[in-house]
């Protein structure tokens, strides 16, 4: 959505300028030079330049400009539809998860996790993204975290997902470290308006599901989370919402079976043989970037989530929806 928008900005912006320049030659003022004319196109502004150039009839007959300006706008136009596809190209993971706790009532119960939406928007009313979730069938919907951006908050985005989502079955949410960094009173109504649509909010909370605990981790206290005691009756299947994978020990010692994070974003660029490159704290090549791992008899799914965090573009890291449908061994 970053990306998006400063593309349209700097766009605009050369188009103006071009107008601009064109008006003082004619007046005989002082211009803006033809090097930050060019410049404004090198850093994006190619698609405007251009069409500042045709519709103010302005630099058209020097070289560099008739050159130059229509190379750099087919140049951007590729690097855009390249990172559009980066960024929009929903995947869906899915994992079979069995254990003997999972009761024969619940053989092949789906869950569809959404993480790190981040107010991206994937088509109107986010139309694309809950397709691709209705299709799987879920029994329930999980979001683990960042669902909103504490520095572009286009709720209205983030409430379309949910509104659609809590038609395909019920909606359990935990907050993120964008949700810990929003205004509290913002929060607080933002989350009033979710609970009048029927999303349930756990953070700190369990609700018990027919043989399944499920709990959520609030990203405040997850350094402590077993010492929370949320999961109590052990003949059930316990299941942990819970937005940073990296305390999977402390997850473990919870007693969480089943555990569904998010968080890193995949590593923003997945480098082959290496994994992600970075993670939204500034770590290089985290350990928990995205898949499955195992800590003694907790199963951790990290989903690669949805938007962006450091940089606006994802490169070999798809938007992904999780899919994880369980099975008992009787």
């Amino acid at each position: 959505m970053v990306l998006v928008l400063y593309l349209i900005i700097i766009n605009i912006v050369a188009f103006i300028f071009y107008g601009v320049d064109k008006k003082k030659a004619e007046k005989h003022q002082r211009r803006i030079s033809e090097a930050s004319l060019i410049l404004y196109a090198v850093f994006g502004g190619a698609f405007g330049a251009f069409i500042g150039m045709i519709v103010w009839h302005h630099k058209t007959r020097k070289p560099k400009f008739r050159i130059l300006i229509p190379v750099l706008t087919l140049l951007w136009m590729a690097i855009c539809a390249f990172c559009l596809y980066q960024n929009y190209h929903l995947v869906v993971t899915r994992y079979e998860y069995t254990n003997k706790k999972v009761i024969s009532e619940n053989d092949g119960f789906r869950i569809v996790q959404v993480s790190d939406l981040h107010c991206q928007l994937f088509g109107i009313n986010q139309k694309t993204l809950l397709e691709k979730i209705e299709a799987e069938d879920p029994d329930i919907i999980v979001v683990t975290g960042d669902a909103v951006d504490f520095t572009h908050p286009i709720y209205p985005f983030t409430e379309q997902f949910f509104e659609g989502a809590l038609k395909i079955a019920p909606v359990y949410y935990i907050d993120g470290n964008h949700e810990t960094n929003i205004n509290t009173k913002r929060f607080s109504k933002y989350l009033k308006k979710l609970h009048n649509m029927g999303v349930q909010f756990i953070d700190n909370l369990k609700v018990d599901l027919d043989g399944i605990e499920l709990a959520g981790a609030e990203e405040r206290s997850l350094g402590s989370v077993d010492r929370l005691g949320l999961f109590e009756d052990d003949q059930k299947l316990h299941i942990l919402l819970a937005h940073e994978p990296r305390y999977i020990d402390t997850y473990e010692r919870a007693g969480a079976d089943v555990v569904l994070s998010g968080h890193i974003h995949g590593g923003q660029i997945i480098i082959p043989g290496k994994g992600g490159f970075i993670s939204p704290d500034i770590e290089f090549f985290p350990k928990y970037y995205a898949g499955e791992y195992n800590v003694g008899d907790t199963t951790m799914f990290v989903s690669r989530g949805l938007g962006n965090s450091i940089l606006p573009v994802r490169i070999n890291n798809y938007p992904e929806i999780v899919v994880v449908t369980l099975h008992s061994k009787q």
